[in-house]
């Protein structure tokens, strides 16, 4: 079973479509990374899933029942913008009243397992004002992980965040699929943190679906290359260029595309009479692939 089944969803504002017959397969416990430029439709779609906006026409289903069904919407939990939170309430009281809103009983017990899942379990008392953005992220995760949701949706929960804050949440996000067994769509820009995380992607652009894959998917299409630098770049970058088809010269390094035998292309050099200072094996990573997919859709 799928956790969010899309199809033939639009969505106009004021006569301007926002999602064109958009079509969308989320596998359950799957970390699925949506992706697209500024006004490509992802809010859009989140928040038509989470029943704050109303389409235009198509299906949506979650888990095969209707998103509408009272019983599927109790298994959602969203951060969409941002938690929400009373500035000076504490992280405590925040997740309390929202405790109040979804009727849960045990709310003490239900408190401390969502602030341990997103490690602020020793900041309870800690006013929401004072905290920093990274922690507003992971209050607002576990505002929507409150009542132990089956599907969570996040809206750019990495953006803005240093380091340190993004491996946290990355760590948080795969402990909340691997241990509790939550499927997570999670849209955002920085797609090298994405790639490390998520087990599938949907790619949209100007509210269509343009490309829906799984991570070992896109592992086998990425392309591979090799880079290398020597002390004449110019000089064996030109004699490269005679046995191999694509070539390049990219900031002072050597990039050979479609080859990754490093042994060989070192032989080759050295025949020729260059000594190669460091070499090595590349894949396209999911930033350059997305780039070069919507270089190709502009051009068609």
């Amino acid at each position: 079973m799928n956790a969010i089944e899309i199809k033939g969803l639009s969505k106009s504002f004021r006569g301007l479509y926002a999602l064109d017959d958009l079509h969308m397969t989320v596998p359950q416990g799957a970390i699925y990374g949506f992706i697209g430029e500024n006004g490509s439709g992802k809010s859009t779609t989140e928040k038509l899933i989470c029943g704050h906006l109303v389409p235009d026409c198509g299906e949506i289903t979650l888990f095969g029942r209707d998103y509408t069904d009272p019983g599927v919407r109790s298994r959602v939990g969203a951060l969409i913008e941002n938690a929400g939170c009373f500035p000076n309430s504490s992280i405590y009281q925040n997740l309390r009243m929202q405790t109040i809103n979804l009727g849960i009983s045990d709310y003490d017990a239900e408190i401390r397992r969502v602030l341990r899942i997103v490690r602020m379990e020793e900041h309870a008392s800690l006013k929401f004002k004072k905290c920093s953005l990274g922690m507003k992220q992971r209050i607002g995760i576990a505002m929507a992980l409150l009542g132990s949701p089956a599907l969570l949706i996040l809206d750019e929960p990495i953006n803005g965040l240093d380091t340190d804050g993004m491996r946290m949440m990355r760590e948080i996000l795969v402990d909340i699929t691997q241990t509790y067994g939550c499927t997570v769509l999670i849209s955002s820009h920085i797609l090298g943190e994405l790639e490390k995380i998520a087990t599938h992607y949907g790619i949209i652009r100007q509210g269509k679906m343009i490309m829906e894959l799984s991570a070992e998917e896109m592992d086998s299409r990425a392309q591979v290359f090799t880079t290398l630098k020597t002390k004449d770049i110019d000089g064996a970058c030109k004699v490269l260029s005679e046995k191999y088809a694509d070539v390049r010269l990219e900031n002072g390094t050597i990039r050979i595309i479609d080859e990754d035998d490093t042994a060989a292309i070192v032989d080759y050099l050295m025949k020729q009479g260059y000594v190669v200072s460091e070499i090595q094996k590349n894949k396209v990573g999911l930033e350059e692939y997305y780039i070069e997919l919507m270089s190709k859709k502009e051009a068609e």
